[in-house]
């Protein structure tokens, strides 16, 4: 991360796109560049990633959620778990996600858990996450935690008005995951929004770019994939440059 933030409206596009430096090129050896997209609940941060991981190019591009690396909760009976609260840090198993994105970082693949969100457990691994030239994380505490921050090299926050990031849960709660719409809006004021304002609002402060999403990501895609093309492209000069005074 470079301490130096942007914010940028949805717009028409991004002058300057580093187009050229994407793809498989640079450096034999570079790693790969991670970048955390993180923003709060129905913001269209997973939209985005996938948008931009086909902007990057899918051969070029890994993607990994922290959504699934929530704890797993076989050991509690159906009301227990309902009882819980997944919005907060806790709720997620914060070791493993570090040591797996440390392990992307340094180019070796990683096995994330396989999560449902319906019962609440693990079911084994889900397919590998291969280390390629981008790295695309995205969840909603992201930056809360600071030795994960200190694994991304570029990260991005996904603003979006309360009232559509509720529309959006709501949509995929109901559609997705099998819910009735008064849990959700239940889950929403007595969970969600609280957790909100508490871990996920304060960290935009920590973000390199703020992407204000109002209803159409595609100029927000533009945007990002042109960013990160071109912090890669600084990065690897950095690395070179380096190498020749070595």
């Amino acid at each position: 991360m470079s301490g130096e933030r942007t914010e940028f409206e949805t717009g028409p596009g991004f002058p300057g796109d580093g187009r050229a430096s994407g793809g498989r090129g640079g450096h034999v050896g570079a790693p790969p560049f991670v970048v955390g997209v993180t923003g709060g609940s129905g913001s269209g941060k997973s939209t985005l990633v996938r948008l931009v991981a086909d902007e990057l190019g899918r051969e070029h591009t890994s993607v990994l959620c922290h959504d699934a690396y929530y704890r797993d909760r076989s050991d509690l009976d159906e009301t227990e778990r309902a009882a819980l609260d997944f919005d907060v840090p806790d709720a997620l198993d914060g070791l493993r996600f570090r040591d797996d994105l440390a392990r992307l970082r340094r180019g070796e693949r990683v096995c994330p858990p396989r999560y449902c969100f319906v019962t609440h457990r693990r079911d084994g691994d889900a397919d590998a996450v291969e280390p390629r030239t981008f790295v695309l994380v995205d969840g909603i505490l992201l930056l809360h935690d600071p030795a994960v921050r200190a694994l991304l090299d570029l990260a991005i926050f996904v603003d979006a008005p309360s009232l559509l990031r509720l529309r959006r849960r709501l949509a995929r709660d109901t559609i997705e995951r099998g819910r009735a719409s008064a849990s959700v809006l239940r889950q929403y004021a007595e969970t969600v929004m609280p957790a909100h304002v508490r871990y996920v609002e304060p960290t935009k402060t920590l973000a390199d770019v703020v992407l204000k999403n109002t209803g159409r990501l595609e100029p927000l895609v533009e945007v990002a994939a042109a960013l990160i093309r071109a912090r890669r492209a600084g990065r690897e000069e950095v690395r070179t440059g380096a190498r020749l005074l070595a």
